[in-house]
C-alpha cells in the first residue's frame, strides 16, 4: 500500500500534531505542481482525496469461467503457432536445415490451434444451453420461461376465482334460491 502526502508528514505519537505544517499540494491536469500555501496539520487525515481513476461499469458482461479459460489456451496455442510459422519462414529464408522440422511443426501447430478455436465457441455454447443464457428471442429456454410465466399467471387467477366464490356465502351456493 503507498503512503500518501499525509501518512508521510505524520508526525509521530506524543507530539502537539497542531504546531507543525504542511504544505497542500495540488495537481492540475496539463500543468505543473502548484504549491496552494502551508496549512496546520491536524491528527485527522485530508478531508479532500480525489481517486487517481473513475470506474466506470463493464460494457459487456465477464465470459464465465469455462469460455474465459478456453479463450486463453486458444490464445497461447495461436501465438505459439504464429511464433513456429515466423520461425520456419526465416529459416527457410536462411537454407537451414531447420526450415523442414519447424513447418511441420506449423502444420501441427495450425490444427492444435483451430481446435483450441472451435474448443472456445464449443465450450460457449454449451455454457449458453446448460445455464439457460439466450440470445436469440425464438430460443427454446426463452419459450419454456414464457410458457411457466404463462401457467402461474392462470394458476393464480384460478385460486383468485376459488377465493371470490368462496367468500360469497360460504355455502357453495352460486347464485341465491
Amino acid at each position: 500500500m503507498s503512503m500518501g502526502t499525509a501518512e508521510r508528514h505524520r508526525a509521530p505519537e506524543g507530539d502537539d500534531a497542531s504546531e507543525v505544517s504542511v504544505p497542500v499540494v495540488y495537481e492540475t491536469p496539463g500543468r505543473e505542481v502548484v504549491e496552494a500555501g502551508r496549512v496546520p496539520r491536524t491528527r485527522e487525515p485530508q478531508a479532500a482525496y480525489r481517486p487517481l481513476w473513475r470506474e466506470e461499469p463493464a460494457r459487456r458482461r465477464r465470459l464465465p469461467d469455462p469460455v474465459r479459460t478456453a479463450a486463453v489456451r486458444a490464445v497461447i496455442v495461436v501465438a505459439v503457432t504464429l511464433i513456429l510459422a515466423m520461425v520456419a519462414f526465416l529459416c527457410t529464408l536462411a537454407e537451414s536445415w531447420l526450415a523442414f522440422p519447424m513447418v511441420l511443426g506449423s502444420v501441427a501447430g495450425t490444427v492444435v490451434a483451430t481446435w483450441g478455436v472451435l474448443d472456445v465457441w464449443v465450450t460457449r455454447q454449451v455454457w449458453n444451453q446448460r445455464h439457460g443464457v439466450v440470445s436469440v428471442p425464438s430460443s427454446t429456454a426463452r419459450a419454456m420461461r414464457r410458457e411457466r410465466r404463462r401457467a402461474r399467471r392462470q394458476a393464480r387467477r384460478a385460486e383468485r376465482g376459488q377465493e371470490r366464490i368462496g367468500r360469497r356465502g360460504g355455502t357453495g351456493q352460486l347464485s341465491h334460491p
